[in-house]
């Protein structure tokens, strides 16, 4: 336990500088998400055909700056998070080794540590996602009145608690936890299985293994890590934004009534409603969180088992 008080602080350093990564590279594919589940998941909107499509009118009405809209809070949420994350799943998994240092992935180990994570970091990650998805729907086609829009991240934050109390910028909160909590769960699984099998292949196969095959081990790992994590909890995505974006204070919560309306209207689709942008941000995002948290340990003297 001393080791791990001692170099737990680098684990949550390089978890910020990946969060960080993560926004920088992901943002403009979510925010296209977003709109597309907002669009075509609820009735009575502007439908787009496509993720191109959606792109394409906001490029043309707002600029590039459009699919940076909520960037702000994203970073804000997305560095906290990042940093919680990753240190809180490190020190649990070193905990639950009980200090036994074993090469393979262990399934009983990576899972429940990366589960518990997720739900420690869904009462950050959902404040500000609330606030991001309430920024993102309300350019481009978006029949919010302009007199209602938020001027920023911070009056999105102060009307909300004005309009609904403090609760109301934690809506969504169990359906984040949910999300967090099993897509992490399959996220490192895959993450770390993968990671494995490639080290293992590489260093079998080649005398000279560098950094660079690091970076690719990475980027494999990291990018089918990301597109398991949003195959499998998409559709708890879709009730999220739909649940957070609802301008009824008193709108349903329970994340399993929300898909169980938009399968009725929209079939499966619609509970998948965003996922070419999703899969499209998700192999690039998720490998350049993992890429920048692993390059980080190792500038901070910290060696991966």
């Amino acid at each position: 336990m001393e080791e791990i008080s001692r170099s737990g602080y680098k684990e949550y350093v390089a978890g910020l500088l990946a969060g960080v990564a993560t926004v920088a590279i992901g943002h403009p594919f979510d925010t296209v998400k977003v709109m597309l589940q907002k669009h075509n998941a609820e009735a009575h909107m502007i439908q787009y055909r496509n993720g191109l499509h959606c792109t394409a009118r906001i490029l043309k009405t707002e600029g590039i700056k459009g699919l940076y809209r909520g960037a702000t809070s994203s970073f804000v949420g997305m560095a906290v998070e990042g940093s919680l994350f990753f240190g809180i799943y490190s020190q649990t998994k070193v905990y639950l080794q009980g200090g036994v240092q074993s090469g393979e992935p262990r399934p009983q180990v990576i899972i429940p540590s990366a589960a518990y994570s997720g739900a420690i970091i869904s009462f950050v990650l959902g404040p500000a996602e609330l606030i991001k998805c309430r920024m993102q729907i309300q350019g481009t086609d978006s029949l919010v009145p302009k007199s209602s829009r938020y001027s920023g991240p911070l009056d999105c934050a102060l009307k909300t608690v004005e309009t609904e109390g403090v609760k109301g910028i934690f809506r969504g909160g169990c359906t984040t936890l949910l999300r967090e909590s099993i897509g992490n769960g399959v996220f490192f699984g895959v993450y770390e299985y993968v990671r494995y099998q490639m080290h293992s292949n590489i260093k079998v196969s080649s005398s000279n293994y560098s950094n660079l095959a690091d970076i690719g081990v990475g980027i494999a790992s990291g990018g089918l890590g990301g597109v398991a994590f949003w195959l499998t909890v998409l559709p708890l995505d879709v009730a999220k934004t739909l649940i957070q974006t609802n301008p009824d204070k008193n709108c349903a919560r329970n994340p399993f009534r929300v898909l169980s309306s938009i399968y009725q209207r929209a079939g499966l689709k619609g509970c998948y409603a965003g996922l070419g942008p999703t899969i499209s941000r998700a192999f690039p995002a998720n490998a350049a969180t993992i890429v920048a948290w692993e390059l980080a340990l190792k500038m901070l003297g910290i060696k991966r088992d």
